[in-house]
């Protein structure tokens, strides 16, 4: 089941305003959103007290509500690995400091996995399916094979789908220690939505092609067959893509299984990166399709993400390759409408 965006919206380390005009920079192993404006979508006394990766979430989900032009969403499915980390640190604080005793059930209902796609329904008054995914680097992209299941079960739907995850100072420290952000790695978060629908408008900005995703690969491979598999069941040849944008993080390791990869199937094919932009996060591929799908509708890639190769000039055919830490390889294709 094929499935065309007809919306989407994004809350990056970037500003999604001006991205990718003017390329926001910084200093440090972290990369913050740059928060847009919330009062737009959230009334002020809300606000106070949402979690970031609320607010993350309905600001994305919003944005892509308003390109597609649509109030209210057959369905809402998303996906997110880490969920709501600082109302989770707010909980666990207070469950030390006041002994388990006289705790407010607020945070640690607002620290649940699923609060922010039940926030985005409470907001918009949406009483349709909702679901959330959470499946470590898997989430969104099973939050986008739920989306194209409900798409061929009723063609008519137009599905909200989308990813958010947040990093806080004690989760940044904890995953540091396990080795996760080493090098030149950079750790990120972001929150990433689409409205998609089965029915093409001239308006669409891509069509989604294929999803699919592969677990702790045997070897590298097994990784090229399978993704020459999936590139073959899309009916496409290595050799028809005008880019591979991938998940390179700056780890010297990490980024050596795309270079192996790409010598043997992607010698002739533009290699993108986009993690520079938004960080490293277990969701970051949300960020990718947002950025992919961005570049089909304007038919011009940023320079700045070029690994190998010059920027395609009106890219019709994009595949998106992430890995997170080795062991969750995804495989996304993006068409231009």
């Amino acid at each position: 089941m094929r499935a065309f965006i007809q919306g989407a919206g994004c809350v990056s380390a970037q500003d999604s305003s001006v991205f990718p005009g003017e390329i926001r920079q910084y200093e440090g192993d972290r990369l913050p959103v740059a928060d847009p404006d919330y009062k737009q979508w959230i009334d002020i006394k809300q606000i106070r007290r949402m979690g970031r990766a609320i607010k993350m979430g309905v600001a994305a989900s919003h944005m892509s509500l308003e390109t597609a032009g649509i109030k209210n969403p057959d369905a809402i499915v998303m996906g997110t690995a880490y969920g709501c980390l600082a109302d989770t640190g707010v909980f666990l604080q207070k469950l030390v400091s006041q002994h388990e005793d006289m705790l407010t059930p607020t945070a640690f209902i607002q620290s649940t996995h699923n609060t922010v796609a039940g926030q985005i329904a409470l907001l918009l008054g949406c009483h349709a399916y909702n679901n959330t995914f959470v499946h470590g680097a898997f989430s969104f992209e099973n939050a986008l094979q739920d989306g194209l299941l409900l798409l061929a079960e009723n063609p008519s739907r137009q599905i909200l789908a989308g990813a958010t995850d947040e990093i806080t100072g004690y989760s940044h420290t904890i995953l540091r220690r396990f080795g996760l952000y080493r090098h030149a790695v950079a750790a990120g978060e972001g929150a990433a939505f689409f409205v998609l629908s089965a029915e093409k408008k001239d308006t669409s900005l891509a069509q989604l092609t294929a999803v699919e995703m592969l677990y702790r690969p045997a070897s590298e491979k097994e990784t090229a067959d399978q993704l020459a598999a999936f590139l073959a069941r899309s009916g496409v040849q290595p050799g028809g893509l005008n880019l591979v944008l991938t998940g390179r993080n700056g780890d010297e390791d990490n980024d050596k299984y795309y270079e192996t990869l790409e010598s043997s199937l992607f010698q002739d094919t533009p290699i993108a990166a986009f993690k520079q932009f938004c960080g490293e996060y277990p969701t970051a591929s949300a960020f990718a399709v947002w950025m992919a799908a961005g570049c089909l509708n304007r038919g011009a890639v940023p320079q700045e993400a070029m690994v190998k190769g010059a920027a395609p000039a009106q890219p019709e055919r994009i595949l998106i390759w992430n890995h997170h830490q080795g062991k969750y390889h995804s495989f996304i294709l993006l068409e231009k409408c």
